[in-house]
């Protein structure tokens, strides 16, 4: 498959599952479902329908079937390895549903909009349809995706920057903070400002106090400080009662796309205090990262799994990508389970 072809049913997915996420807004994950479990079937049938060939019809009904095979719940959050499954889930129910509408197979023709029993009714209840189509053909929500920066949940990744700013303005080590004060919006505050307890590593990626306790100890929070040896580290628990979290009534004014706002104050053991504010995260569209840096994320997240020379290459080929005749070479590399 050439490589254009690849990345058109990409876009296709991201254009259909954000633009069903921003219609459900935030109200579907305050009601305790995960975006990723449940619009993520919309995105991977759009993708796999494009791959088909599905036309409008047969793409209708995929997306009919996916939207039935939605699911994930936010409880999951607190330590259930169930939350890596969500993903995988939503993935394996977009290519079914794609594969079911190939063959004849119906799915709900007006599953977004269906008063009752439909997607955004049911998993919203407040939804906005008019986000469904607004701007569509001029605006592409795919150049409106961020990267995650951090090995944790994007909510947390504004504070995790407000504290290396703090610390490496004012030139500050773990052991001259008295206090961090945390100021976020509701759903930053639900999502992630619960108390840690050691219940494996999804409870530590989805929690703002583990996340700020390791970039305090160890200067930042890179995939090694979630490893299991570290879930229980004593410097880490001891730390924690030092950070303290409020929702901040003018963050949450400025309304959702500032759902992961912080404003920060550290006051230190010597009587200081310093104060810090990111309205956007680093690695948003808003505050973007170079592909240099999103090229050594990638490199430092397979250094275990994928050896340097095949990592090369993967590199090389993406950069190429839209040009590539087939894209054989690369799923070949990804599919190997390499030794290194």
């Amino acid at each position: 498959m050439p490589g254009r072809d690849l990345l058109t049913a990409i876009v296709a997915g991201y254009e259909v599952g954000t633009r069903i996420g921003n219609a459900a807004t935030t109200a579907l994950f305050l009601n305790g479902f995960h975006p990723q479990g449940t619009s993520g079937s919309f995105t991977a049938a759009a993708t796999a329908g494009r791959l088909l060939g599905l036309d409008a019809g047969r793409m209708q009904h995929a997306l009919g079937i996916a939207g039935s095979m939605a699911a994930g719940l936010m409880a999951a959050q607190e330590g259930a390895m169930v939350k890596r499954l969500h993903a995988g889930r939503a993935a394996e129910s977009g290519l079914r549903a794609a594969q079911l509408a190939a063959r004849g197979f119906t799915g709900i023709t007006d599953i977004l909009e269906a008063p009752y029993g439909g997607f955004l009714s049911a998993l919203s209840r407040t939804p906005i349809p008019a986000k469904l189509t607004a701007g569509f053909g001029e605006t592409w929500e795919v150049l409106n995706t961020g990267f995650k920066m951090y090995p944790s949940v994007t909510s947390i990744h504004s504070a995790l920057d407000a504290l290396r700013h703090i610390m490496a303005t004012e030139r500050l080590a773990a052991a001259d903070i008295e206090r961090i004060e945390v100021g976020c919006g509701h759903m930053t505050y639900v999502h992630t400002a619960w108390p840690y307890r050691p219940a494996g590593v999804t409870a530590a990626q989805m929690n703002i106090f583990y996340g700020l306790a390791v970039t305090a100890l160890h200067g930042e929070a890179t995939a090694a400080y979630y490893a299991e040896d570290y879930l229980e580290d004593p410097a880490i628990l001891g730390f924690i009662p030092r950070i303290a979290v409020a929702e901040d009534p003018e963050l949450e004014a400025k309304g959702a796309a500032f759902r992961h706002a912080c404003r920060m104050l550290v006051h230190t053991r010597g009587g200081g205090s310093f104060r810090h504010e990111v309205l956007n995260r680093r690695g948003s569209p808003e505050n973007p990262v170079s592909a240099a840096e999103v090229e050594a994320k990638f490199r430092a997240n397979v250094a275990a799994c994928l050896p340097g020379r095949e990592t090369d290459r993967v590199v090389a080929l993406v950069a190429g990508f839209e040009a590539l005749d087939s894209t054989e070479e690369l799923t070949t590399i990804l599919g190997v389970a390499w030794q290194v």
